[in-house]
C-alpha cells in the first residue's frame, strides 16, 4: 500500500513537472502575445487606485482608459526622448572614446609583456570596419519593427483589460464559488433523492449553503485585494527608490566629471528592477566608463565603490524598510525566478519576475493543499 502511494506520488510529481516544462516553452515560444499582455495586466494594477477614484466619481470607462493611454505614452515619450538625446551626445564623441581605448589596450599589452602585434597596434575603428553592417542595419530594423508592434499590442490589451477585467473577475468568482458549494449541493440531492431528508432541514442546508458561498465570495475578493494591493505596492516602492537611486547616482556621477552622467542615471532606475543582476550592470557599466574617460584605474574604482555605497543604501537598507517583509521571497527563490523567467521573457521576463512570483505565491497560499503550502514555505522569506 505505501509502495503504491509512493508510486502515486512520484507520478504526480514528474506529471506537474513536465506540465510546468510545456507551461514555459509556450510561453517562451508565443512571448509576443503572452509578454505583452502580462506587461498591460502589470501596468492595471499599477494604475487601478487612479482608475478606482475616476470610476467613484462617475467617469466613463471610455475616458479613464484614455486618460490611462496618454500618461502612458507621455511617460514613455519623454524618457525615450531624453535617452536618444545622450545616446546622440555619445554617438558624436565616439571617435574621442576610440582613441582612449585604443590606447589602453596598447599601453597594457606592453606592461604586461604581449608581443602581439594585433594588441600592440589595436585599433577599434578597424574591428568596427570588419562588420557586416547590412546584417547589422537588417538586426536593427527588424528589433524596431518587433518593438513597435509589441507596444501596439500591449496598448491594445491595456484598453481590453481596463474595460474587461471586471466581467473576467466575476466569470472567475462564479466559476470559484460553484466549485466551492457544489459538494454541498449533491450531497443535497443525493439525501433528496434516497429520501433521507426532511422538509425541516431544507432551511438549514440552504443557510449552510448561502453561509459557504459568502465565505467563499470573501476568501476571492481578498486574495484578488491581496494580490492587487501587493503588486501595486511593490511597483511604486520599486519605481519611487530606483528614481531616487538614479537622481542620487546621475548627479554624483555629473560632479564627478563622468560623462553622459543621465544615461547611467537612467540605466541605474532600468537594471535595478532586475534583482542582483541589475544592480551589478548598474555598476560594471559606468565603472568601465570612467576607466576608457579617465586612463587610470584608480579614479574608476572609486566611482565603482561610490555607486556601490549607494546602491546599498538604497537597496539593501532602504528598501527592506520601505516593502517591508509583505512581499516576504526567499532570496534563492527571488534569483531563480529572475533566471527562469529571463530564459522565458528576456529582460523583459527579469523585469517582471519578483512581481509574477509574487503573484504565485499569494495564490498558491490560498490553496489547503499541503504540497502547496510546503512550496510556499519554500518561497517565504522567514
Amino acid at each position: 500500500m505505501n509502495r503504491k502511494l509512493g508510486q502515486d506520488t512520484s507520478v504526480k510529481f514528474f506529471i506537474v513537472l513536465i506540465g510546468l516544462i510545456l507551461l514555459g516553452i509556450t510561453l517562451r515560444e508565443l512571448q509576443h502575445i503572452f509578454l505583452p499582455f502580462a506587461i498591460a495586466y502589470v501596468l492595471f494594477f499599477l494604475f487601478s487606485p487612479l482608475n478606482n477614484f475616476l470610476a467613484k466619481k462617475k467617469f466613463p470607462s471610455v475616458i479613464i482608459v484614455i486618460l490611462n493611454l496618454v500618461i502612458i505614452l507621455f511617460v514613455s515619450f519623454g524618457s525615450l526622448q531624453i535617452l536618444l538625446t545622450s545616446i546622440d551626445q555619445f554617438i558624436q564623441d565616439l571617435p574621442v572614446y576610440f582613441s582612449k581605448l585604443n590606447l589602453i589596450v596598447r599601453e597594457t599589452a606592453v606592461r604586461i609583456g604581449i608581443k602581439d602585434p594585433y594588441f600592440r597596434n589595436f585599433s577599434l575603428e578597424k574591428v568596427i570596419a570588419k562588420l557586416d553592417y547590412t546584417e547589422l542595419a537588417g538586426g536593427v530594423f527588424s528589433s524596431a519593427i518587433y518593438l513597435s508592434g509589441a507596444v501596439l499590442l500591449l496598448i491594445f490589451f491595456f484598453g481590453f483589460i481596463v474595460t474587461g477585467h471586471e466581467a473576467v473577475f466575476n466569470a472567475f468568482r462564479r466559476r470559484y464559488i460553484s466549485r466551492k458549494i457544489r459538494p454541498m449541493i449533491k450531497d443535497i440531492e443525493t439525501k433528496y433523492l434516497n429520501q433521507d431528508l426532511i422538509a425541516d432541514e431544507i432551511p438549514v442546508l440552504e443557510e449552510k449553503i448561502e453561509k459557504e458561498r459568502h465565505i467563499s465570495e470573501i476568501r476571492l475578493e481578498n486574495t484578488v485585494r491581496q494580490i492587487t494591493s501587493q503588486i501595486q505596492k511593490y511597483i511604486i516602492s520599486k519605481t519611487a527608490l530606483n528614481l531616487l537611486a538614479a537622481v542620487t547616482i546621475g548627479l554624483t556621477l555629473y560632479f564627478m566629471g563622468l560623462d553622459f552622467a543621465l544615461i547611467w542615471g537612467v540605466l541605474v532606475f532600468i537594471l535595478n528592477f532586475i534583482p542582483t543582476i541589475g544592480s551589478a550592470i548598474a555598476l560594471i557599466l559606468p565603472t568601465l566608463m570612467a576607466l576608457v574617460q579617465f586612463g587610470t584605474l584608480g579614479y574608476p574604482l572609486f566611482i565603482a565603490i561610490v555607486i556601490a555605497i549607494i546602491q546599498t543604501l538604497y537597496f539593501n537598507l532602504l528598501e527592506p524598510i520601505v516593502l517591508g517583509r509583505r512581499l516576504g521571497l526567499n532570496p534563492i527563490v527571488i534569483l531563480l525566478s529572475v533566471l527562469i523567467w529571463g530564459y522565458i521573457w528576456g529582460v523583459a521576463g527579469m523585469l517582471l519576475a519578483v512581481p509574477l512570483t509574487a503573484i504565485m505565491k499569494i495564490i498558491f497560499s490560498t490553496s489547503k493543499s499541503p504540497n502547496m503550502k510546503f512550496i510556499v514555505d519554500l518561497m517565504d522569506q522567514d
